[in-house]
């Protein structure tokens, strides 16, 4: 496997929506070696209160993420980018396993390194109960259809 992860940076607005949306589908898969791979070895991350570095880490958090947060269905949006930093706002939809639905807001912190793989994440995220049939993510487990509204088109 290549150590490259294009697009690489500097990024222009659409190597930076790429960038997004790549994350987006990748994170869509729930499959933390896969995700994990866009990172640095020694990638250093913030996400709520929880401090994680490297990949094996990244696995571990990632496992137990999607053990808890069942369903999950994330979009991402480009919020802001320069050089080799990209801000994004995402919000992703999940339940637990007693049934009860929540849609996750947040923003995310991007710095990369010269191949294109993410050496810092900084994410601030908050939870909000929702009930199923105010859910707005309905396609089947994976990639987000091309098709479907982004966080914009739904007024997120």
């Amino acid at each position: 496997m290549s150590d490259q992860r294009p697009p690489l940076p500097p990024f222009t607005l659409e190597t930076a929506v790429e960038k997004v949306r790549l994350a987006e589908d990748g994170w869509n898969s729930r499959d933390p070696a896969r995700v994990a791979l866009a990172y640095t070895v020694d990638s250093f991350w913030r996400n709520r209160a929880e401090f994680v570095q490297g990949r094996e880490a990244i696995v571990g958090f990632l496992t137990r993420k999607w053990q808890r947060e069942l369903d999950y269905r994330l979009i991402k949006e480009l919020w802001s980018f320069g050089e080799n930093r990209i801000a994004v706002r995402f919000a992703y939809e999940w339940h637990d396993d007693s049934g009860n639905w929540f849609r996750s807001y947040g923003n995310e912190n991007w710095e990369f390194d010269e191949n294109g793989l993410m050496r810092r994440r900084f994410a601030s995220i908050n939870d909000t109960p929702i009930r199923e049939s105010d859910r707005r993510y309905h396609w089947p487990l994976g990639r987000r259809p091309d098709e479907h509204p982004s966080l914009s088109d739904l007024g997120f």
